[in-house]
């Protein structure tokens, strides 16, 4: 018995993170979002997106009804890395395992986040998991045919400003 936490997004341009929770005993699955405004110029740089990643992580813990002594395996990625030092405070280092979340936990919560960038009218790329170039291209070129979705986009990367499309906004939200 454990509850394992894995995301989904965080190297996409469009959306903010999908964060999931699973439990392996009962296959409960809950999930919720690291909001895109985290990746805008600003609070990216002050990278507020990983302490909004510890709490969303809590959340979901208490969402499931994280049970005394149960283990909490979460994914390697740096997203969590102040979830992990938060966790490991609050439970213990006995109970934290950092990951490669595989199988179920990451369909499920994989899933929810390409159901989350459909409902931006988006489709995904089939291969995007191979091709991410590909997908960043796809999603940016999407985004230039439907400019007022702009705002679902995680303009904070520093590299974006090299794109047209991302230069003025950059320019436009700098101090």
């Amino acid at each position: 018995m454990a509850i394992t936490i894995d995301d989904a997004g965080i190297g996409d341009l469009l959306f903010g993170v999908v964060i999931g929770a699973f439990r392996d005993e009962t296959q409960e699955f809950r999930y919720d979002i690291v909001d895109v405004k985290y990746f805008k110029p600003q609070r990216f740089r002050r990278k507020e997106y990983l302490n909004q990643a510890s709490r969303v992580v809590f959340q979901l813990l208490g969402k499931l009804q994280l049970k005394a002594e149960e283990p909490i395996h979460i994914c390697k990625g740096y997203i969590f890395d102040e979830a992990v030092k938060d966790l490991r405070r609050r439970y213990g280092d006995d109970r934290i395992r950092r990951v490669k979340v595989t199988g179920e936990p990451q369909r499920l919560t994989e899933t929810a986040y390409l159901d989350e960038i459909r409902n931006l009218g988006y489709e995904p790329l089939k291969e995007r998991d191979e091709k991410r170039a590909k997908s960043f291209f796809h999603m940016m070129n999407w985004l230039k045919k439907n400019p007022d979705k702009l705002r679902y986009a995680k303009t904070g990367w520093p590299r974006l400003s090299r794109y047209r499309l991302f230069r003025s906004y950059h320019q436009a939200r700098k101090p």
